[in-house]
């Protein structure tokens, strides 16, 4: 009867250390997986909720707007709660979540949503640029007339320096001399004559011969 109560009392020591190892993890484990990041979107601001995370742990929030920082790294224990205001914009905005957790890698979180435009903010229509207005052509000073020159008698055409013209001889009835002197009709004359006296001697030559035959 001993022996069986030892048997009994081991095995029920045994049975709850199991117990209890099993029920340690499992409270050991049910935090670590219950960490529960929500956050959602209006088109005015962001609602963020992160509850269930390690209290032992530091764990970090950020938020971008379009790449620009709309809430700086900031570290939180076990919950995290805040509301973002988004700035106006009339297309949509890109929201970017990002949360690293102390505990583990595999418990962050990396999200990204689109933030809709709030009716009434869309963008309007360009306004068309009227056309620029033709500039009248500038009107020239009396300075920028261009004045016309008064052509200045030249020395060499003054009329002070005209030769006058020559006056007629008044040898009228000579001729020009032409390089032949007075006694060429003279000449011309007696040439003539030999010539006439000439063409008489053969005459007289050949009418003697005629007769002699």
């Amino acid at each position: 009867m001993t022996a069986i109560k030892r048997s009994w009392r081991r095995s029920g020591a045994l049975v709850a250390v199991a117990t209890a190892g099993v029920f340690g993890v499992g409270l050991a484990a049910g935090p670590a997986q219950a960490h529960t990041p929500v956050w959602s979107l209006t088109c005015t601001e962001v609602q963020i909720d992160l509850t269930q995370y390690n209290a032992q742990a530091e764990n970090t929030v950020t938020v971008t707007v379009d790449g620009k920082e709309l809430l700086p790294t900031e570290t939180f224990k076990k919950e995290f709660h805040k509301k973002l205001e988004l700035p106006k914009h009339s297309s949509e905005l890109s929201v970017r979540l990002v949360v690293k957790a102390g505990d583990g890698e595999n418990f962050s979180r990396d999200e990204t949503k689109k933030a809709p435009v709030c009716e009434g903010e869309s963008t309007p229509p360009a306004t068309p640029t009227p056309p620029a207005t033709p500039t009248p052509p500038a009107t020239p000073t009396p300075s920028d007339t261009p004045t016309t020159a008064t052509p200045t008698p030249s020395t060499s055409t003054s009329a002070a320096e005209v030769p006058p013209p020559a006056e007629p001889s008044s040898n009228s009835g000579d001729l020009a001399e032409t390089g032949s002197s007075s006694s060429t009709p003279l000449i011309a004359g007696a040439a003539a004559a030999v010539m006439v006296a000439g063409g008489g001697i053969m005459w007289a030559a050949r009418k003697r011969r005629s007769a002699q035959h």
